[in-house]
């Protein structure tokens, strides 16, 4: 087995020590978007939609964090694998990486479960909307009543 020299020890820890710290961070963003979805399922059910408003706002700005997140990470993946560090740290980095894979599971599945219920509440609000009886459908002004006109007119000399 070949020797490493200090200087590439140190940056194999330093690669070790970011990727896990930007493991951990997904990993909280993830458990912080599914709050997010957790809540948002809330304001479905309850039919809020000032609260469901502001989940999607949460939403996509959680969603943009974790995309931008996930640029850093995929070339840090690749540093990491290259290093191929050994022992307990390399363990523990497959733990968080497993958990984060947990996590994005249970993301997915959560989505769309709230795309499902949205789906439902959508279908039911345009059958209402498509029951409801217009009183002023066939009148040409709400405010004015259609009257009896007469068709013929006498004339007398």
């Amino acid at each position: 087995m070949a020797e490493i020299t200090q200087e590439e020890l140190n940056e194999r820890v330093a690669i070790l020590k970011r990727f896990r710290a930007l493991l951990e961070q997904q990993r909280g963003k993830f458990k912080e978007y599914l709050n997010v979805l957790e809540k948002q399922h809330d304001s479905i059910t309850n039919e809020n939609t000032e609260a469901l408003l502001a989940h999607t706002e949460l939403e996509q700005q959680v969603v943009k964090n974790l995309a931008n997140l996930q640029k850093v990470i995929v070339p840090m993946s690749r540093l990491y694998a290259s290093s191929a560090p050994q022992g307990s740290e390399a363990s523990s980095i497959a733990k968080i990486q497993e958990e984060v894979s947990k996590l994005q599971e249970k993301v997915i599945q959560q989505n769309q479960i709230n795309r499902d219920l949205l789906r439902v509440h959508l279908e039911s609000i345009k059958t209402q909307i498509n029951n409801f009886k217009n009183p002023y459908r066939n009148n040409r002004n709400v405010y004015v009543q259609q009257a009896q006109v007469a068709r013929l007119v006498e004339v007398e000399i």
